[in-house]
């Protein structure tokens, strides 16, 4: 195994570490708005937060079934990244419109075509989707951005969130790999799902609340969507990278260099 990184991972590395350890998109949603996405949110209703909670579940459960089931290898390492805008700037316009019970239909689709996306942008960097490890690996980039419990801690909060992740994935893929899958007895999948939708949700609540604005209607629902997407095809391409390079060099190394390159930025 190498001892140290090439030129050219080393770049690749550093743009992981740019789109990895910067994932908030708030601002990007305060400038669609026109007005800070913290004081939208302290006006959400209380009853929507356990909606949200709930839509945002159900819809990683459903991702986390097709990622198990039907992601297959593609014919092309090219990921399909506009044409996944471009659905989920539809669907968004949906949310947009129909508000917090367009969301029900709306996340469920967005969620899967993000999932596809995310999916395309794994095997660019030489992952097999055929692989239970790979399939959930697509399913944590979901968990990539948001404030949470994990984020207070000096190390880079890539890595915090793959260590507080790492049981769960480990014990779902024996799961997976072992069992028939169902959902009153998967509790290892159900373990993770809860986790990752934890942080997910964080997004998806900043989502539903811009879409809330009055006169944001379903033209700016698509924006955000697009915004949406955007992040996680970001954060898949990130994850990614750093996957790709810790087959090559190991994870110790990679995660050196990884820290590295945060100190000086």
């Amino acid at each position: 195994m190498p001892e140290t990184l090439t030129n050219e991972h080393i770049q690749e590395l550093s743009e992981a570490v740019a789109i990895l350890e910067s994932p908030s998109i708030a601002a990007r949603i305060t400038n669609v708005i026109g007005m800070p996405i913290e004081r939208i949110l302290e006006s959400i209703p209380k009853d929507w937060q356990s909606k949200i909670e709930d839509i945002t579940q159900k819809s990683l459960t459903k991702a986390t079934e097709i990622a198990i089931w039907s992601l297959k290898e593609n014919t092309t390492n090219t990921p399909s990244n506009i044409l996944h805008k471009m659905g989920a700037a539809v669907s968004g316009g949906v949310g947009g419109f129909f508000g917090l019970p367009g969301l029900a239909l709306e996340l469920p689709v967005s969620t899967t075509i993000m999932l596809r996306s995310i999916a395309d942008i794994a095997q660019s960097q030489g992952e097999y989707l055929n692989d239970i490890d790979t399939k959930l690996a697509c399913i944590e980039v979901f968990a990539l951005g948001g404030e949470s419990k994990w984020d207070d801690s000096s190390e880079s909060g890539y890595f915090i969130i793959r260590a507080a992740l790492a049981k769960s994935v480990s014990e779902a893929t024996h799961f997976i790999a072992t069992k028939k899958i169902t959902e009153e007895s998967a509790p290892a999948l159900v373990k993770l799902i809860t986790q990752i939708a934890s942080r997910f949700n964080v997004l998806v609540t900043e989502k539903v609340a811009a879409q809330a604005v009055p006169a944001i209607g379903a033209v700016a629902g698509s924006v955000i969507n697009t915004i949406f997407i955007n992040h996680f095809q970001n954060m898949a391409k990130g994850h990614f990278i750093v996957r790709k390079l810790e087959r090559i060099y190991g994870t110790e190394l990679t995660k050196t260099w990884y820290h590295k390159i945060l100190e000086l930025n």
